[in-house]
């Protein structure tokens, strides 16, 4: 979620160089952004623990860092900035409006309204830092080629969509079986072209048993790197993704992508960077009204198991033909 900002970042503020810190395999969301580099955290050999940290702290302070701008806040990001602190740099630090979304996911007295964007709160996180960034006129970046392992198998004369079915929690997961129905229908239009996504021995397996299934889908899932996914991501005419990363993926690439939501919900401030309301698509509400339960999913409300079930496979499919 911070590549559109980075992106806009960098634009509205050419002058201004930013060094990216987080794990290694993360480092193709941010190549071809102008004045970014990345950083590889290793936190699990050399920089692991407190003393790792101090060592990764002095390590970057080689970079002469002006600024720590913390859009994460948690243990690790709060340990480096107190070791920046000694030598007085300018450090902002992202607000997570953690009572806001208490308020939104409890069920007595639950204030269900729209909160700020996690998009604009990194942006606010740059604001404190004294600088300016607007989100409302994005820049997306070029299609990628395609790698050419996976070319043939996507034929130009198709309409790319891509469907990622799974999330970290069950509770945001659209029921496999009423996917596997979107699946069989958009198959059987010859001019689609039905892309897989997934990861973990378990996703891999299930989404290869779909592409064996039918005939015009193919599953991604374990056989390329996270650039060569973005790649083929960029070519997309439309992602339908579950409330998790590879709706962000897709979105920062300026893909249409339609969301299907759990126990949890848009207002949280998790919806996919500029893409409009309507291609969230959410339970029943009146049958299931405290909704959102969690920020994460990794919270369910007694009864609301069986939430996505009133998401029929032909809402999904009615909302991929508007976009396709």
């Amino acid at each position: 979620m911070s590549v559109p900002v980075l992106r806009a970042f960098t634009s509205q503020n050419p002058n201004i160089k930013i060094t990216f810190l987080s794990r290694a395999f993360l480092k193709p969301l941010f190549e071809n952004i102008p004045n970014v580099s990345f950083y590889a955290a290793d936190v699990d050999k050399s920089h692991k623990g407190i003393a790792g940290l101090f060592k990764l702290a002095n390590e970057l302070k080689t970079l002469n860092i002006d600024a720590v701008a913390d859009i994460h806040n948690v243990l690790r990001s709060k340990v480096l900035r107190f070791f920046f602190s000694f030598s007085r740099n300018k450090i902002a630090v992202i607000d997570k409006g953690r009572s806001e979304k208490e308020a939104l996911t409890r069920r007595k007295n639950k204030i269900f309204k729209q909160l700020k964007s996690t998009h604009e709160r990194y942006a606010d996180v740059f604001r404190d830092l004294g600088f300016t960034i607007d989100l409302s006129t994005p820049q997306f970046p070029k299609k990628k080629e395609i790698p050419r392992n996976i070319k043939p198998l996507t034929k130009d004369d198709k309409k790319l969509i891509g469907i990622a079915p799974f999330a970290q929690y069950q509770s945001k997961m659209y029921p496999l079986d009423l996917m596997e129905k979107v699946i069989s229908k958009l198959n059987e239009d010859n001019r689609n072209q039905i892309i897989l996504f997934g990861g973990g021995k378990n996703e891999i397996e299930k989404l290869g048993l779909l592409e064996g299934k039918y005939k015009n889908v193919i599953s991604l899932a374990g056989k390329i790197k996270l650039g060569d996914e973005l790649n083929v991501i960029s070519h997309l005419d439309c992602m339908v993704s579950m409330d998790s990363a590879n709706a962000h993926l897709a979105a920062m690439q300026g893909v249409k992508t339609i969301t299907v939501w759990g126990v949890t919900h848009p207002y949280t401030g998790f919806y996919p960077f500029d893409q409009p309301m309507n291609y969230a698509l959410i339970p029943d509400l009146k049958k299931y009204p405290d909704i959102p339960c969690s920020i994460y999913g990794n919270k369910v409300c007694d009864g609301y198991e069986d939430v996505m079930r009133t998401i029929t496979p032909n809402k999904i499919m009615d909302n991929i033909q508007k976009i396709i």
